[in-house]
C-alpha cells in the first residue's frame, strides 16, 4: 500500500519537512515533553488522588530520595501488604478508595463488588460481532475499539452527570478485563489457528480471579496465584496525573468530550513503547541477556554485557538498559520493590529462581555500569517493569496481555482523574506552540513575541 504514495516523494522528504532545528528549543525556552531542564515535570495541575514522590528540591537542585507512592494519602506499602493473610484481595478496596476518596468498610466494599459483578456482562452479540470480527494484532487496539463501540450501546452516552460518569467507569472497570481475555483468544483464533475459548465469568469472583478463571482453559488457579495477580493490579491502578495516559484522559476531559472517547484515547497512549508498552522492551532485553551471557550468576559476565548495551554494541543499540530509571523516582520505585518481593516469593524453589537472581543482578550492576561507561552519577533505580513481566510469566500469562493487564488496572486511576478534572479543571488544556517558520536558526535574536501558534 505504501508504494501507492511514492509519487508524492514524501518518503525522501519526511525527515526534512518535519524537522525543527534543535537550537530553537533552547532559544525559545521550550520545555519539551513538559519537562524542565533538570528533568522535573512542569506543574500543569493539582490533584488529591495520588502523590508520586522520588526526590526533594534544595536550592533548586534535585536531591535523590527514596520513592513513595500514596493513594489518597495512604502509602502503597500499607495498602498492599503481601504477607497479610487476612488481605486476600486488595484491588476492589483500592478501586473504592481512588474513586470515592476513602477506604471502604465491609458493607461499602461488598456493595462495590456487587455493582462490578452486575456490570461484567457484555451486550448481546458483542463478542461474536465486535470482538471476534477482524481481531487486531495488538490487544490494546482491541480494548480501545471495544470501548468506543460500547458508546453505541449506551442510550445516555453523552451525559456528563455524576451518576452517568460513575456508572460508565464501573462498567468499564468491570468489563475491560473480560474484553482483554476474549480479545486474546480472538487474536489466537484469527492469526494462529488457536481455539476461541469463551468461559462465562463467575459471579462473586474478584477481578484477579475473574481474569485467571477466564484465561486458563481448565479455569484452575491457586489462591496464591490469584493473590499475586491482585497485587500487580494494585501496583498499576494509579500513578498521579502527570503520566502520559492519565494526562491524556485529563486533556480530553478538559475538552468536554464523552467518557468513552477519553478512556479509549488513554488506551492508545498506554500502548506506547515509552509508556505501558515498555514492558515488552524490558522482556525482550532480558531474553537477549539470557541468550548472550553464559553464566547468569557471574557478575563479570553480566556487567560486561550490560556495558556493551550501554555502548550501543548490543541488543537494540539504543544504549538503554530497559527496566532501569524513572522520570520521578531516583533511589527506589516503591512499585518495583513490592513487585520484586512478590517475584521472589513466587520463584522460590521453582525453575524461575535462577532467572530472578539474574534480574536482581542486572538491577544491582546497572548503576555501576552506567557510571563507568557514561561518567554519570545520576541516581538510577529499577522501575516496576523490571519485574512485572517476570511475575506475569511465572503466572503463565501470555506476553500479549502484559500491557492490557496494566490498562485493566489503570482504568481505575483514569476514572478518578476524569472525575477530578471535570469538577475542578474548568478550563480546556491548551499549551502554546511557537511557529519557527521563516526564522533563521543561526541568528542571535531575542525570543519572538506572541508564543501562541
Amino acid at each position: 500500500m505504501q508504494d501507492n504514495y511514492r509519487d508524492l516523494e514524501l518518503y525522501e522528504r519526511f525527515e526534512t519537512v518535519n524537522s525543527i532545528a534543535p537550537e530553537f528549543y533552547e532559544r525559545f525556552e521550550v520545555k519539551r515533553g513538559l519537562r524542565n531542564a533538570d528533568g522535573t515535570g512542569v506543574v500543569a495541575g493539582l490533584t488529591n488522588i495520588a502523590n508520586v514522590h522520588g526526590y526533594t528540591l534544595k536550592d533548586g537542585v534535585r536531591q535523590p530520595n527514596e520513592g513513595r507512592l500514596e493513594y489518597r494519602g495512604h502509602d502503597l506499602n500499607t495498602l498492599v501488604v503481601e504477607s497479610d493473610p487476612d488481605k486476600r484481595f486488595n484491588f476492589e478496596e483500592i478501586t473504592y478508595l481512588l474513586l470515592l476518596g476513602e477506604l471502604p468498610d465491609s458493607r461499602q466494599l461488598t456493595t462495590l463488588i456487587r455493582h462490578l459483578d452486575a456490570e461484567r456482562e457484555l451486550p448481546d452479540g458483542f463478542t461474536a460481532s465486535l470482538i471476534m470480527k477482524d481481531a487486531p494484532v495488538d490487544l490494546m487496539n482491541t480494548l480501545a475499539r471495544s470501548i468506543l463501540l460500547l458508546y453505541s450501546f449506551d442510550e445516555d452516552a453523552e451525559s456528563r452527570s455524576p451518576a452517568h460518569e460513575i456508572s460508565t467507569a464501573l462498567s468499564l472497570i468491570s468489563r475491560v478485563p473480560r474484553i482483554m481475555v476474549l480479545g486474546y483468544y480472538a487474536k489466537q483464533a484469527r492469526f494462529y489457528n488457536g481455539s476461541m475459548i469463551m468461559h462465562r465469568f463467575l459471579p462473586g469472583q474478584s477481578t484477579a480471579e475473574t481474569i485467571l478463571s477466564m484465561l486458563r482453559p481448565n479455569r484452575q488457579f491457586s489462591a496464591a496465584e490469584a493473590r499475586t495477580l491482585d497485587i500487580m493490579l494494585c501496583l498499576h491502578a494509579e500513578h498521579g496525573g502527570g503520566n502520559n495516559s492519565t494526562f491524556t484522559v485529563r486533556t480530553l476531559t478538559s475538552a468536554d468530550t464523552d467518557a468513552y472517547s477519553a478512556y479509549a484515547a488513554a488506551m492508545g497512549s498506554l500502548k506506547g513503547l515509552r509508556h505501558g508498552g515498555a514492558n515488552h522492551q524490558v522482556l525482550s532485553m532480558q531474553r537477549d541477556i539470557k541468550s548472550n551471557v553464559a553464566d547468569w550468576s557471574d557478575e563479570g559476565q553480566v556487567a560486561d554485557y550490560l556495558a556493551r548495551i550501554v555502548r550501543r554494541e548490543a541488543f537494540d543499540n539504543s544504549g538503554l538498559i530497559y527496566g532501569m530509571g524513572h522520570a520521578v523516582y531516583t533511589l527506589s520505585d516503591p512499585r518495583a520493590q513490592i513487585c520484586k518481593r512478590t517475584a521472589d516469593a513466587l520463584a522460590q524453589g521453582t525453575d524461575f529462581e535462577a532467572e530472578f537472581k539474574l534480574l536482581t543482578l542486572i538491577e544491582q550492576l546497572a548503576p555501576e555500569v552506567f557510571a563507568r561507561e557514561k561518567g554519570s552519577r545520576k541516581a538510577l533505580c529499577a522501575n516496576v517493569d523490571m519485574y512485572s513481566g517476570f511475575v506475569y510469566s511465572m503466572l503463565g500469562i501470555p506476553e500479549d496481555l502484559f500491557t492490557p493487564l496494566f490498562a485493566s488496572a489503570r482504568m481505575v486511576g483514569w476514572a478518578a482523574h476524569r472525575f477530578e478534572e471535570s469538577v475542578s479543571g474548568k478550563r480546556i488544556i491548551r499549551p502554546a506552540y511557537k511557529s519557527t517558520a521563516g526564522v533563521d536558526s543561526t541568528a542571535l535574536l531575542p525570543p519572538l513575541d506572541n508564543p501562541e501558534s
